[in-house]
């Protein structure tokens, strides 16, 4: 899959709001970017504000529409950056290095794919199950998250399939209580024994999810793909402050993925 070149992008906030449970959503005008990302990408921010943190923040892109010029981005607030994040007001600007990275490559012939989201890990997936729907492919979504005011992405995950995702939550709040991985189990075994088995599981959150998912698809004929989350100091392969242990060797996170085959990563 071609990936398009890279661009720097002063992008106009159209308006950022939480969603839920310290999740933010927020959206930016970003010609280039909306109308070249792939799905799996992310973009490279420098916000305003935080001179005295020079370095780049890397958010997935959580949707464009090259239409309207837009790209959404979505992110939970955790320390300092984050918290400044959610004082932008509509009119200020992000500065925006992308499309960044290996976006997601479903296998040539798919018919049925697993998407698996732990958390705000259901940003990347979500271009994805976009890109497979449209493409006529039977989409299975499994959200977790902590509480059901987390599950910020369900009802886009749902207009996008035509159908309710499959949802878990750490406190039983919505769906089924506990970690999504039982759910992900309980999706393969009934594919496999309605004699129609996943050809693709794609899967992003924290890493010990993505571990567990990794493992859990080793003995099926699906090709697994995972969406790593790094630290990132130049996003663009340089620094090497992002490296990803893999059977091929170390390999960069910004530029080699974020995507990896779930089968070379070395976890």
């Amino acid at each position: 899959m071609a990936v398009g070149t890279l661009q720097n992008e002063v992008t106009p906030i159209l308006f950022n709001e939480e969603a839920g449970a310290g999740i933010w959503l927020m959206r930016v005008t970003a010609p280039y970017i909306a109308s070249t990302g792939k799905p799996g990408q992310f973009i490279h921010a420098r916000i305003p504000g935080m001179d005295e943190h020079m370095l780049r923040r890397p958010f997935g892109i959580y949707a464009q529409d090259p239409n309207e010029q837009t790209i959404d981005i979505m992110y939970q607030v955790l320390g300092f950056g984050t918290e400044h994040m959610t004082t932008l007001k509509p009119g200020d600007s992000l500065e925006l290095i992308g499309p960044v990275g290996r976006p997601w490559q479903p296998p040539q012939g798919c018919k049925r794919a697993l998407l698996v989201a732990g958390g705000v890990g259901s940003a990347p997936l979500f271009p994805l199950a976009q890109q497979l729907t449209c493409d006529g492919v039977d989409v299975v979504a499994i959200l977790g998250a902590q509480t059901a005011e987390a599950l910020v992405a369900k009802e886009r995950f749902c207009e996008a399939l035509g159908g309710d995702p499959r949802c878990s939550t750490d406190d039983g709040s919505f769906g089924y209580k506990g970690f999504c991985t039982p759910l992900v189990e309980e999706a393969i075994t009934e594919a496999e024994e309605a004699g129609a088995p996943f050809d693709y599981i794609a899967c992003c959150g924290p890493e010990p999810l993505m571990k567990l998912v990794a493992n859990l698809t080793a003995n099926t004929q699906a090709y697994c793909e995972v969406s790593l989350e790094k630290r990132m100091a130049c996003g663009i392969g340089v620094c090497l402050s992002c490296v990803v242990d893999t059977i091929h060797g170390k390999r960069r996170a910004c530029v080699d993925g974020p995507v990896f085959p779930a089968k070379e990563v070395i976890w």
